[in-house]
């Protein structure tokens, strides 16, 4: 690696590492508000919020890394033109094939990121995090804990609590039990705990009354009690954790037990595959958007102004490649032994970058759509 492509690099990284940061920051905020609002309302505390933000950060990186490395491309080989360094290197006989390798290699780099992040680190995170829904989403105590509100745990249950001491003690509790239609039955009491006892949760409700109607006889019973325990643990609800969404399935069982997680999951044989596939994909399309974010500026000239009509079609480009992307994907659900077609976007963009390099490296093909000089006479 010559001096040349060592600062062409450096530059390129720098410029990723900015990029990813702001662009995963904006992405973060916007999905952060939504997240921590479900959170919080759902009684839980700040740490389950960081926790749920910690795991999503590797699909948000995931997202926001093509993204990066085209801005990174295009930047810099923007600024390299406007401060005429590329051009004293095209005028010192380097090729654009030649000052492209820097690109090349940052290309690799960003893809064996992507690599460890889309092909591992992704799919154990999302398993991780749905683990964590499903035991918040049956965490019936965090659910309970707030005070002044009528919350419905349940279907036909709804329970209001006053006030929550530090020391755990609720006041001016009620319960409204309607999941037996014919014997609706409600609770009122000063005083109450949760008591996990290691078989469940129940609710020990102190110096209170309960309401029992019958609609059968049309009768209303009342009993006072000392003491009394609800359990509530059938209000948990129990997600089922043995079916994870194919985004949670570790690639080593997508690649070689495709039929048992097929017959376990419930996912069809072309979801697998372009799962599978597109994972991988993420990989190549790296490389592919570096390349094409610096070839399509190598067919300007140099200009103080910048290049902005090379850098609006790169950004076409970039936008009819994604398209591709969208469009393919269904056709592989569908018949899974075209899933080549999933690379499709990267090869497409790796052909149009090889081909305007040439174009760059050949003076006179550029020079052809030029109106020549018209010459004055003295």
């Amino acid at each position: 690696m010559s001096r040349f492509d060592g600062y062409f690099l450096r530059q390129l990284l720098v410029i990723f590492g900015f990029f990813t940061l702001v662009l995963v920051g904006v992405f973060w905020i916007t999905r952060s508000v939504s997240l921590f609002d479900r959170v919080i309302s759902g009684g839980q505390s700040a740490v389950v919020f960081l926790e749920f933000t910690a795991l999503t950060l590797p699909t948000l990186i995931r997202t926001v890394m093509p993204m990066s490395v085209f801005a990174a491309a295009v930047y810099t080989t923007n600024r390299l033109s406007r401060e005429s360094e590329l051009t004293v290197m095209l005028a010192t006989g380097s090729s654009p094939w030649r000052l492209a390798r820097a690109v090349l290699l940052f290309g690799l780099f960003t893809g064996l990121m992507m690599a460890v992040i889309s092909v591992f680190l992704r799919p154990a995170s999302v398993d991780q995090l749905e683990r964590r829904q499903a035991e918040v989403a049956g965490d019936v105590t965090a659910q309970l804990l707030n005070e002044g509100e009528f919350l419905h745990p349940a279907p036909g249950v709804t329970v209001y609590i006053g006030r929550v001491d530090l020391d755990g003690t609720l006041h001016e509790v009620f319960v409204s039990d309607r999941r037996d239609r014919q014997n609706p039955t409600s609770y009122s009491s000063k005083t109450a705990y949760l008591v996990n006892d290691g078989d469940g949760i129940n609710l020990v409700m102190l110096e209170g009354v309960a309401l029992r109607y019958t609609r059968d006889g049309r009768t209303l019973s009342s009993t006072l009690f000392e003491d009394a325990s609800y359990d509530i643990s059938e209000l948990t609800n129990q997600a089922d954790l043995e079916q994870r969404s194919l985004e949670a399935i570790p690639t080593r069982e997508l690649l070689y037990h495709q039929a048992d997680v097929a017959a376990a999951e419930g996912h069809t044989r072309g979801e697998i595959v372009e799962e599978l596939h597109q994972r991988f994909s993420w990989i190549a399309i790296c490389i592919a958007v570096a390349l094409v974010g610096h070839a399509t500026l190598m067919l300007g000239s140099f200009s103080r102004f910048g290049l902005w009509p090379q850098i609006f079609a790169a950004f076409t480009l970039l936008v009819f490649l994604e398209g591709i992307r969208g469009f393919v994907a269904p056709i592989v659900v569908k018949d899974p032994a075209t899933w080549a077609l999933l690379y499709t976007p990267a090869g497409l963009g790796i052909m149009i970058s090889s081909l305007f390099l040439f174009i760059a490296g050949r003076p006179l093909l550029r020079s052809r759509t030029r109106p020549e000089p018209v010459p004055t006479t003295g």
